[in-house]
């Protein structure tokens, strides 16, 4: 954040009426602000390394370079900037390239105000906005279908169903309980619902996830999801979602 203590946010989109719309909602906040803005995914990564903000707002269907490849560029990077997808669908193939690529969160581009505005704080403040549910449910519909997304074509694929994994030896950094936590975080459940499992306090807990991310190099817990299908330590069911 600035030294005043503002979110400070990059709008990329393709469509100046959008990018506007999302410059109103944001500028009405007085916790917000807006250091620029980019129409294509080059000049995001650009900006990124220009004007430093905390959270960039990205549309994934742009000339030149895609939101998912700039997406790539910009946490390959080491920059500070938390990016948030923007999709049509929430099962949308290139939600879940985005999550693969290093993204933050995804949000539907007809999101109400009121939760963008909300979505911003709690990725500038270090936390995962896609409901554990949802991004289980992304993961596994296109670990079902292949594990290939689109945007995806130069990534390692995540394990079809069945196939054999090979075990991240950083997993051996883990405790048996952190083990246990990151599983449990894969499957959807909440601090709250870990806690409950494991018969912890939700503080204990949250160091538990603290220590996972740090550990495995992990920016959050929507991360952590990914990583434990990416890895094979939790497999897709047949459940239909």
């Amino acid at each position: 954040m600035s030294e005043t203590g503002r979110i400070r946010i990059l709008l990329v989109d393709d469509q100046p009426l959008l990018r506007m719309g999302f410059r109103l909602i944001m500028e009405g906040e007085d916790d917000l602000c807006i250091v620029g803005e980019a129409s294509d995914g080059a000049e995001a990564v650009r900006q990124v390394r220009e004007v430093n903000p905390d959270v960039v707002l990205m549309d994934v269907r742009m000339p030149v370079l895609d939101g998912i490849e700039a997406t790539r560029a910009i946490t390959s990077s080491g920059a500070c900037a938390r990016v948030i997808i923007l999709t049509t669908f929430d099962l949308d193939e290139y939600a879940f390239a985005g999550l693969q690529a290093g993204a933050s969160a995804f949000l539907l581009k007809d999101v109400a105000p009121a939760e963008l505005i909300s979505a911003v704080r709690v990725v500038a403040s270090g936390d995962a906005v896609v409901a554990p549910r949802i991004t289980r449910r992304l993961l596994e519909t296109y670990v079902r279908d292949g594990g290939r997304a689109a945007g995806a074509a130069e990534e390692p694929s995540l394990p079809a169903a069945g196939a054999p994994a090979v075990r991240d030896p950083l997993l051996e950094d883990l405790t048996p309980r952190e083990t246990e936590v990151l599983e449990a975080m894969a499957e959807a459940l909440s601090n709250a619902e870990i806690a409950r499992k494991f018969f912890l306090s939700e503080a204990t807990v949250k160091t538990h996830v603290r220590r996972i991310l740090t550990k495995l190099h992990l920016r959050d817990r929507v991360q952590a999801v990914v990583y434990a299908y990416e890895t094979g330590l939790v497999v897709p069911s047949n459940a239909d979602y």
